[in-house]
């Protein structure tokens, strides 16, 4: 029997296929970029057919690295969350582009459930706050602005999904509408403690439950891709959104086990164990896996832009060549020269939850160069990830350290400045795409390689790097100072 995970690790930026051995090593990789559409201001799609076509691209690359289809084990797949697509389920062919988790074009329906005094019941049915983010709007909008989505409704053809749906529709050769349990929690349209999409919350946001897919575990048989895809069938044995994986994949298993995921946004969650958390400080209360239907949850703060910052940085200003620069820049000077930047370029995520904020360079001066630019962006990730350090603790889940993950986790400063401005250890993993291998934790355990995911961390998880805080107390205060201000101004 073969032991090789294969993992489609589809991204905001790109999409990979990764081949995993059952220890955890990473075989083969493939990678390819996913065009950025932004038709209008603050609004971001995907297309797709892309997103489909460049996964099955890269899955067929690597294939041959395990022998064949045959000799794959098990398919686990991670994806962006609360990405919406819609498509025809007799065609099997999108109706409209993807809208993408950053997009804010539902900010107006947002607000009027606001001003109906409908957030509070939301937040307690969902765990969720009433912002353009989740997923549930972005269907209400298309269902209300492209007829090809609304004409679909009315024949009974239409098919919502958010990207793991497409992905497992479109392996399945169509014969699976299906979500796994992190996803669905993200869509406002599922009751935490739930097992299925709700009426009552679909028909608040005015979303026909039949296009909706059926709720299923995160680890098992799953489905089984269609055999002309790959040469034979492979079955789908692991699924989960990208931060439910990298929770897993930092092997944060046990209540009070904290990850922070630093990729295009930054997302930090807390394992709550068994019992469903409700937040009083505007954090999120999630799904954080799901087998053989029994569940475990976490608490939630999503931060909307963290390397899309040092992208701006470089495809914008021009600051930097490559993300890399940022960190010879940021240890070229003693410290930023004072200035702060806010980076609210799609709106404020948690703890704040304003739509409407935008992004803040402060404390400029004829002093002000390059290097003190790229020093503010990484300074940015320690300065956000303190706010909801602040908000967690206030909910009476305090970290005791925090294990980071994600692209920018690579950076050795940051990683220094993160432990610093926490006062808190931090962890590090020498594999950072802890995304991926936590979807190859869930495949392993669904393809039956392992008993449980507590025997696929042990297994697969490699050494950790730890950085301890060593910044004095007065430093930390005048740049935290400083944030305030800035923040205040976004």
């Amino acid at each position: 029997m073969s032991d090789y995970i294969l993992v489609l690790d589809e991204g905001t930026t790109s999409t990979r296929a990764m081949l995993f051995a059952s220890d955890g090593v990473l075989v083969a990789s493939s990678q390819a970029e996913l065009t950025q559409h932004y038709p209008k201001g603050g609004w971001v799609e995907h297309d797709a057919g892309e997103i489909w076509d460049r996964t099955l691209a890269c899955a067929r690359e690597v294939i041959p690295h395990a022998g064949g289809a045959a000799m794959i084990a098990g398919l686990g797949i991670t994806n962006q969350r609360e990405t919406v697509v819609a498509w025809d389920r007799d065609t099997g062919e999108p109706l409209t582009r993807a809208i993408v988790w950053q997009d804010r074009r539902t900010e107006p329906l947002c607000m009027e459930l606001r001003e109906a005094g409908r957030e509070q019941e939301v937040q307690r049915r969902t765990g969720l706050v009433l912002d353009p983010y989740f997923s549930g709007t972005k269907m209400r909008w298309m269902l209300d602005n492209v007829a090809e989505v609304r004409a679909a409704a009315e024949a009974g053809t239409l098919a919502f999904g958010t990207v793991d749906s497409w992905l497992l529709f479109k392996l399945t050769g169509g014969a699976r509408h299906v979500t796994d349990a992190s996803n669905a929690s993200r869509t406002l349209l599922m009751e935490l403690d739930a097992q299925q999409f709700d009426e009552g919350l679909c028909d608040l946001f005015g979303v026909p439950r039949a296009a909706l897919p059926q709720v299923i575990d995160m680890a098992g048989e799953l489905g089984r891709t269609d055999p002309r895809l790959f040469g034979g069938p492979i079955a789908i044995t692991g699924c989960a959104g990208d931060q439910q994986a990298a929770t897993i994949g930092q092997a944060c298993l046990s209540p009070g086990q904290t990850k922070a995921t630093y990729g295009t946004g930054a997302f930090i969650l807390t394992n709550q164990g068994s019992e469903v958390p409700r937040s009083t400080h505007r954090l999120l209360s999630t799904v954080l896996t799901q087998i053989l239907g029994q569940r475990t949850y976490a608490i939630e703060g999503s931060v909307f832009v963290a390397g899309s910052l040092v992208q701006w940085l470089r495809d914008s200003l021009g600051i930097v060549d490559v993300a890399e620069e940022t960190e010879a820049l940021a240890r070229s000077i003693p410290d930023s020269g004072g200035v702060t930047i806010v980076p609210a370029l799609a709106g404020l995520g948690a703890p704040h939850w304003r739509a409407d904020a935008r992004g803040v360079i402060a404390g400029l001066s004829f002093a002000s160069g390059k290097a003190e630019l790229a020093r503010a962006a990484l300074e940015a990730m320690a300065h956000q990830t303190w706010d909801l350090a602040q908000a967690f603790a206030a909910d009476g889940t305090a970290w005791a350290g925090l294990r980071i993950d994600g692209g920018m986790a690579a950076n050795d400063w940051m990683a220094q400045d993160l432990a610093d401005m926490l006062a808190m250890p931090v962890e590090r993993p020498g594999f950072v795409e802890t995304t991926a291998l936590g979807a190859a934790m869930l495949a392993a355990t669904g393809a039956g390689l392992y008993p449980d995911l507590a025997g696929a961390a042990a297994a697969m998880q490699g050494d950790l790097t730890r950085f301890e805080p060593v910044m004095v107390d007065e430093v930390r205060e005048e740049r935290l100072a400083r944030w305030r201000k800035a923040l205040a101004a976004a």
